[in-house]
């Protein structure tokens, strides 16, 4: 196994280096950084249906889909890229499944976070947190016998972008995204004011990595079989019919921002009229809720109390809550029951 430090790579080679290895039949650890912003979208996802095609089209911002499931992200140069790819039959790989894989090899990030004063520790089933916040975003997927685990240091982050970029209803939506984002997603910098230079970070992590891994020879550059092999893959990923291969369309929105923090839009219709909500669920709690669609509901004034009326609600307690306002307010809403509410918000 080798690691090679890379520095800044195109878009493209970020992601295709990876892809290349377990097809060479060559373990190594990479650690780079896109050199120009992108949108990745994970393996099992529509892309028509989590990215805005026409936004990132207008602004020159690539899409790529990856062979690593999760979510679409925005990346650029200031995350901090690891990709570990190594055989799965390499006494270094724990026994447990992919949970003992994470907790095995997530260690050398979180140890780099917390020498930098980041009091960082991993939560099931792949993100790091620290003070109560996301600081990485991490994956595993399994290529020909290989494993790969990709994921990064997050010196600073762009969440303005990030949240123009997915494809979502309607901007009060994409308000909350940016907003749950923004609260549960952080960064080197804002953890630590400010973000210490890339030589270091790079040292910081390959140093932590090499606790595990052991020592490994260190290379700079891309090797002219490896260089091949990349490029051949390209001519496959980035091309339409493998950026847009089908994949069974959802029924509603659901973006995780982290472990157990999600912003949802969900529909149900009702006798009486389409319901709509856009939802922020923590921990099987409804943190926030707003409420939208076509139905009548008297008076119309204490809809927005009904609104206030779940904050802070366990999932399971949404219909006696909903049941116990429609009672204690006279609430009239034709063709909508308080079972209604619950199919929307609790199903």
């Amino acid at each position: 196994m080798e690691l090679n430090r890379l520095d800044l790579v195109s878009w493209q080679d970020s992601q295709l280096l990876y892809h290349a290895q377990p097809r060479l039949d060559r373990e190594g650890l990479n650690l780079l950084a896109p050199a120009t912003p992108y949108v990745c979208v994970g393996y099992f996802q529509a892309t028509e249906q989590e990215v805005d095609l026409a936004y990132c089209r207008d602004n020159q911002i690539p899409v790529f889909r990856r062979e690593v499931g999760g979510g679409a992200v925005y990346l650029d140069g200031d995350q901090l890229f690891f990709q570990l790819v190594i055989h799965r039959d390499n006494p270094l790989v724990p026994a447990g499944g992919k949970l003992a894989f994470y907790r095995e090899f997530l260690g050398a990030p979180i140890a780099a976070y917390r020498a930098m004063g980041i009091p960082a520790e991993y939560r099931e089933v792949n993100d790091i947190v620290a003070n109560g916040r996301k600081v990485s975003g991490c994956g595993v997927a399994e290529i020909r016998d290989y494993l790969v685990l990709v994921g990064n240091l997050i010196a600073d982050f762009d969440y303005e972008t990030m949240a123009r970029v997915l494809k979502v209803p309607n901007e009060k939506f994409r308000d909350r995204v940016y907003k749950t984002m923004h609260e549960n997603l952080s960064t080197i910098r804002r953890e630590l004011g400010f973000v210490p230079p890339r030589e270091e970070l790079w040292s910081l992590l390959s140093d932590k990595f090499v606790q595990i891994l052991g020592p490994l020879p260190v290379e700079t550059e891309v090797d002219e079989l490896w260089r091949a092999k990349a490029d051949e893959l390209a001519n496959r990923f980035i091309r339409d019919e493998w950026l847009h291969q089908k994949r069974r369309r959802q029924a509603s929105r659901d973006v995780r921002i982290r472990a157990g923090v999600n912003v949802l839009e969900r529909t149900h219709k009702a006798p009486g009229g389409l319901l709509r909500a856009v939802l922020e669920v923590r921990g099987g709690v409804l943190a926030t809720v707003v409420i939208s669609g076509d139905f009548f509901f008297y008076p119309r004034a204490r809809l927005q109390q009904l609104e206030t009326a779940l904050a802070n609600v366990p999932l399971a307690e949404v219909g006696v809550t909903v049941a116990r306002f429609y009672e204690q307010h006279e609430i009239e809403s034709p063709g909508v029951t308080p079972h209604d509410f619950r199919q929307l918000l609790a199903p």
